[in-house]
């Protein structure tokens, strides 16, 4: 699973980074690969949804092809265990997301056809917790 090798801060502020409306500015266009999966829906991804993406596309990729993951958990997030009472502070670390805003792009594929790039990142798609679509450079 993807994990920051070190944190500025243990444990962050809940505020979820995602305005309503708001559109990512920065990983919005292609630039590693030929086609890609684009998330046009906001959301928090954990490393473990990220991971069973990428395992997803790998396999119908099989051999070929080449992979680019766009996105990286690096923000914490606390979860307190069953029947703890109130107070008694924060929570331990239970695992890392990122934000997801509508436009990013989650991973990129290159090496393949249009029509197996395609159905990969349906496959990988269906793994999120945001509504994808795909994006090609390629028009043909």
């Amino acid at each position: 699973m993807l994990l920051p090798k070190k944190l500025k801060h243990r444990k962050w502020h809940r505020h979820s980074g995602m305005s309503g409306g708001k559109v990512a500015t920065r990983t919005n266009s292609l630039a590693f690969g030929n086609f890609g999966l684009k998330a046009t829906t906001e959301s928090w991804v954990n490393s473990r949804q990220i991971e069973a993406t990428r395992r997803a596309v790998r396999r119908s990729l099989q051999k070929g092809g080449k992979i680019w993951l766009r996105i990286f958990p690096d923000k914490p997030v606390t979860a307190k265990g069953n029947e703890i009472p109130m107070g008694g502070g924060k929570g331990n670390i239970d695992r890392f997301v990122t934000n997801v805003k509508p436009g990013t792009i989650i991973l990129e594929i290159d090496g393949v056809t249009k029509k197996l790039a395609e159905e990969a990142a349906r496959l990988g798609g269906a793994k999120l917790p945001v509504r994808t679509k795909f994006v090609s450079k390629i028009t043909y």
